[in-house]
């Protein structure tokens, strides 16, 4: 049967040879999905937000809350181990040190600990003790039990893990041991073994929260705040951590499981957040072992009002979805369909196709491509070559894209940039006032805590260094020693070192000293000893009992200060001095030493918050946005006494999970979307269409005028590149002698 033959057969070849990819088609195709994906995310995205559960803003809060405590607590726990392991390793020598003389010095320098003792694990004896009984029979079970393990070691004697052991009065209480060695022969040492109270963590309770240490069953262990189902919330709370606990956690986040709970009637919930004390895969933490998680649970007044945003959603979506769809029938009107029959035009042109002209383009850059085209269609025809002149349509393709991108972006940005503001009125909930203050207070007891426990360690170096009875010539040498060992097993300083009466230094270990020259020691205290300068200088003064004016010093590094207010959550936080100058802040490479605080209204909450030991919070106000600004001063004495610091944290409450803030911030998204549909598609467009079709018109033209030396070759598979090689097959006809095949 023969091959059809006529129109027929002319419309089956055209089709066969239309470029499939490329083009126009893939653009406006992409477009009209994109919005069309847009439309539905707004319709969705933006629905009505109630309060008829607590909000998740204060649930989240009192995560970071008890996050706050795990981390004190077990930052608590793992220094009184280091602190006993470290003082048994120093009084290790040549000679056994008395058990006796060991617990004193021990208890001049540490007062953490309820009792101390020194017992011969080998007969059981008790040696020496200070403070409150030890149950020993715990400590020699323990001991026994570790026996065998420390014998596969070689003999090493290791350290044995902390345990809780429950008092018959009910309190709870942690032991520490630690090997204590000394003498020749000493081959099953003495222990050191020292007993703590699990106090509940550093946070500010009051009448409405309720805060309390449990184990890996449930059971508290210490407690403070009202007594409200407090063995419910920490048994359920305990389990959810268990189930947690075998998760990876996240890169910066609590290195244990946490999260929140509810519970409650319907106008009166309690809020409960929960934070195992854990440490992450690889970090050694000897309290991280012992199943420990801090529960804070706080009543909430719910607020049934809502924000209504889907009616707005469903607008904004319907308007969309006109937009997209006439946006692509114009692009298909305008700039698909004129391709297409250049496309066409250009092929009928080029196989001879001559018996009727080429009809007239409404799009300007189809019009001179067509009008070119007809030029070149009369002078295969025999006619002579002619300048087609600038035919003109009535838009041009390029400005056609302009205008549908300045439609679509009409729809996105007043999403982006004005719709659906939360502005300065938002109803912020007073407890997340309150979390801010007590989280605020809590970064300032940690760091208050971790410089006098800094102080502790270099006054324990202090007692040690007492203890050498070596001459001068070689004091210098034993006292490197334990500077050098200090430094390394304390990563909170930058140099340990020891001055002279006069302030000249001994022996030093880490970066070079920046103790006033000059000047003599201070006194046993944590100092700042700049106030000016490209990083702050805070150091810890022990003086040598009995050593003749001779004094340890222990400066801190500036990024352990740094890491003690770096929380997530809390927004930025500053340490500032007694003149509120930055001593450290939570962004390392954004704020410089011994500058103001950002703002008039942070140096009046500062200098409040030195009336009230608790601290004060407040929501500030202005310029249409609304800050959660808190300040908490160092309280509690200790070494630091003398500092006069405080911490003073602020966070914009744009960043809280309110209902307004989520609708703000899913109005943005939209828009955004809009915007990035818009943008990418009718930019593809414009580079794959409307530049290479602005580039051909002056080519056709050309062509049409009588340029016969040039070679068109097409750049890309698509509808203007099949029109090039036909115009291409055009000019090698007008180029033989006879003009045409």
């Amino acid at each position: 049967m023969s091959a059809p033959r006529g129109p027929r057969r002319r419309k089956l070849r055209r089709r066969a040879d239309m470029p499939l990819l490329g083009g126009a088609r893939p653009p406006i195709a992409a477009l009209l999905a994109l919005l069309l994906a847009v439309a539905g995310a707004t319709a969705l995205v933006l629905g009505d937000r109630d309060r008829t559960a607590v909000d998740k803003a204060v649930l989240t809060s009192q995560q970071r809350v008890a996050e706050d405590g795990a981390l004190t607590l077990r930052a608590s726990l793992d220094e009184s181990v280091t602190d006993l392991k470290r003082a048994a390793a120093l009084f290790t020598g040549p000679e056994a040190v008395p058990a006796d003389t060991v617990l004193d010095k021990l208890g001049k320098v540490y007062n953490k600990w309820r009792g101390t003792a020194v017992i011969d694990p080998a007969s059981g004896t008790l040696l020496a003790a200070r403070g409150e009984t030890i149950p020993l029979a715990t400590v020699l079970t323990g001991h026994d039990d570790s026996k065998g393990d420390k014998d596969d070691q070689g003999g090493k004697g290791q350290d044995l893990t902390p345990q809780l052991v429950k008092l018959p009065s009910g309190d709870t209480r942690m032991l520490v041991t630690a090997a204590l060695r000394g003498g020749a022969g000493d081959d099953r040492p003495r222990l050191l073994v020292a007993s703590g109270t699990l106090n509940v963590p550093g946070i500010s309770a009051g009448e409405n929260r309720s805060l309390l240490v449990v184990d890996s069953a449930g059971t508290v262990l210490a407690k403070d705040g009202p007594a409200v189902h407090r063995t419910a919330w920490a048994k359920r709370a305990a389990r959810t951590a268990a189930d947690a606990s075998g998760r990876t956690p996240e890169p910066g986040g609590h290195p244990g499981a946490s999260g929140y709970l509810t519970g409650g009637t319907d106008k009166r919930r309690t809020a409960v957040g929960y934070a195992a004390a854990g440490r992450a895969p690889g970090e050694n933490s000897p309290a991280g072992a012992l199943g420990l998680s801090v529960v804070t649970s706080v009543k909430v007044t719910e607020d049934p009002s809502a924000v209504r945003t889907q009616a707005f959603g469903l607008v904004a979506a319907a308007v969309l979805l006109v937009l997209a769809v006439l946006v692509t029938w114009v692009l298909l009107r305008t700039v698909q369909r004129p391709l297409i029959q250049l496309y066409l035009e250009s092929r009928r042109v080029s196989r001879g196709e001559l018996d009727r002209p080429v009809p007239r383009l409404r799009s300007r850059e189809a019009a001179r491509i067509g009008a070119a085209l007809e030029s070149l269609r009369k002078q295969l025809l025999g006619g002579r070559p002619t300048r087609t002149g600038r035919a003109r349509g009535r838009f041009g393709a390029r400005g056609t894209v302009v205008v549908c991108g300045v439609v679509l972006l009409a729809w996105a940005a007043p999403l982006l940039l004005l719709l659906n503001r939360a502005g300065s009125g938002v109803t912020v909930p007073k407890q997340l006032v309150e979390d801010q203050r007590r989280r605020t207070d809590t970064a300032a007891d940690r760091v208050r805590k971790a410089l006098n426990e800094g102080w502790a360690d270099v006054a324990s170096v202090a007692q040690t260094v007492a203890t050498d009875g070596a001459k001068d010539s070689a004091r210098g040498g034993a006292e490197k020693a334990v500077l050098e060992t200090t430094l390394r097993e304390h990563p909170r300083y930058r140099s340990v070192y020891v001055l002279d009466g006069d302030g000249k230094v001994l022996s030093r270990a880490g970066a070079a000293p920046r103790h006033p020259s000059g000047k003599g020691p201070r006194e046993d205290s944590v100092a700042q000893l700049n106030t000016s300068g490209k990083e702050p200088v805070v150091a810890a003064y022990a003086a040598v009992p009995g050593g003749g004016g001779r004094t340890v010093v222990g400066e801190y590094d500036p990024q352990f200060l740094i890491s003690m207010v770096t929380r997530p959550g809390l927004g930025q936080v500053w340490l500032v001095d007694g003149k509120h100058r930055i001593v450290a802040a939570d962004r390392p490479h954004g704020f410089r030493a011994f500058a103001k605080l950002p703002g008039s209204h942070l140096n009046d909450l500062a200098a409040k918050s030195r009336k009230d030991s608790d601290g004060k919070a407040v929501l500030h106000r202005a310029e249409g946005s609304a800050t959660l600004a808190a300040a908490a001063p160092f309280t509690g004495g200790g070494a630091v006494k003398g500092l006069d610091w405080q911490v003073v944290s602020e966070q914009p409450a744009a960043w809280l999970d309110l209902p307004e803030y989520a609708a703000q911030r899913h109005t943005m998204l939209a828009g955004l979307l809009g915007v990035t549909a818009a943008v990418a598609c009718l930019g593809w467009l414009h580079i794959v269409v409307v530049r290479p079709l602005r580039a051909l018109a002056g080519k056709a033209e050309a062509l049409a005028a009588g340029d016969r030396k040039t070679v068109l070759f097409p750049q890309h598979h698509d509808e203007a590149g099949a029109v090039v090689r036909h115009l291409e097959l055009i000019r090698q006809q007008l180029a033989r002698p006879s003009g045409r095949t």
